[in-house]
């Protein structure tokens, strides 16, 4: 077994569930440790029993309820240096014992290899990872500014892709947002917008993606039915055969179904 569930995407709060016969992990803890131990529930998963939580970066959407949660469960937490220095707020809530620093080389917990790798965005030291079991891999990349040769190569590969679809570039240029931050989302460390999404998926299913679901949309600059229609088109403009791939959009507050990794 080799499954993958979205608990919470979105620019307000990011949160995922990952699990083999027996290991359990989370990507990130986003959203309010009630909310995250509610989610899990939902699928039948005992807090307690989460081996790990791994942290992309530290902006808020990614790690609100993180100290509170993982000091409650007392489940270890991985990140990178320098992220932990960066939310030293949510270090100091966390006993010793339960802080793991990784660098960007493989590792594992349980019968999972964990493979972080670099991504560019507007945050300390940002980080994707690639899960692997028993000759299957994942992978989860959000808050990309742009694909780079070294990302498209540490995703390619993976039968399985969490990917962000943050915006619609038309609907960010029309929005309430100051211009420093519609420069800053569309910039080269900001995030990854729907076409951008498309033209990733539609080249790394000539490396065997087989199943993709979008995520961490923007609330105010992007909509799931157009971030879906949006890849689709992308899709069939590369002349990828709607069977040779499934699509499917995170929600910001539903858990999605589970995702057999195969």
């Amino acid at each position: 077994m080799f499954q993958f569930c979205s608990l919470y995407s979105g620019s307000s709060g990011n949160c995922s569930f990952l699990q083999t016969n027996t290991t359990k992990i989370l990507i990130d803890a986003g959203e309010s440790a009630k909310k995250i131990e509610e989610a899990l529930k939902k699928i039948d998963i005992e807090p307690s029993s989460i081996d790990g939580i791994f942290i992309t970066h530290e902006h808020s959407d990614h790690i609100k309820g993180l100290g509170i949660f993982a000091k409650k469960f007392q489940i270890p937490v991985y990140a990178n240096k320098e992220t932990w220095d960066a939310m030293p707020k949510q270090k100091e809530k966390l006993e010793e014992s339960i802080i793991n620093t990784f660098t960007f080389s493989p590792f594992t917990i349980g019968d999972i290899k964990v493979e972080p790798f670099s991504i560019p965005h507007d945050a300390a030291n940002p980080c994707g990872f690639n899960f692997y079991h028993e000759n299957k891999k994942m992978s989860i990349a959000t808050d990309i500014g742009h694909i780079s040769e070294s990302v498209i190569k540490h995703l390619s590969n993976s039968s399985f892709l969490l990917l962000e679809a943050n915006y619609e570039p038309e609907i960010l240029k029309c929005s309430h947002y100051p211009y420093l931050l519609k420069q800053r989302i569309k910039g080269p460390n900001g995030h990854l917008s729907n076409t951008e999404a498309g033209q990733t998926i539609s080249y790394l299913t000539n490396y065997g993606l087989k199943n993709v679901m979008l995520g961490h949309l923007s609330k105010e600059n992007n909509f799931p039915e157009l971030a879906y229609k949006t890849v689709v088109e992308e899709l069939m403009e590369h002349n990828i055969e709607e069977n040779l791939i499934h699509l499917s959009v995170a929600s910001r507050y539903e858990v999605s179904n589970m995702i057999d990794v195969s």
